[in-house]
């Protein structure tokens, strides 16, 4: 398991992932949802990628669940 997505071709639409909202970043909580779209333009963020789930939660991909 990657701790961190940082590269955008790991991440497709669809996908169920778990994402840290930017509220949660100091503690680390993390959200779950599908990939609605992809917001990151560049390849790779030091962060991770950003997405909008299907909820319509923006945040960073911590994990992608199989």
């Amino acid at each position: 398991m990657n701790d961190n997505y940082k590269t955008r071709s790991e991440i497709k639409i669809g996908l169920r992932v778990k994402i840290v909202l930017k509220k949660n970043q100091r503690t680390g909580k993390l959200t779950e949802g599908i990939v609605k779209d992809i917001l990151t333009n560049s390849r790779n963020h030091p962060h991770g990628i950003k997405v909008r789930l299907e909820s319509g939660e923006i945040g960073r991909v911590k994990e992608i669940i199989n």
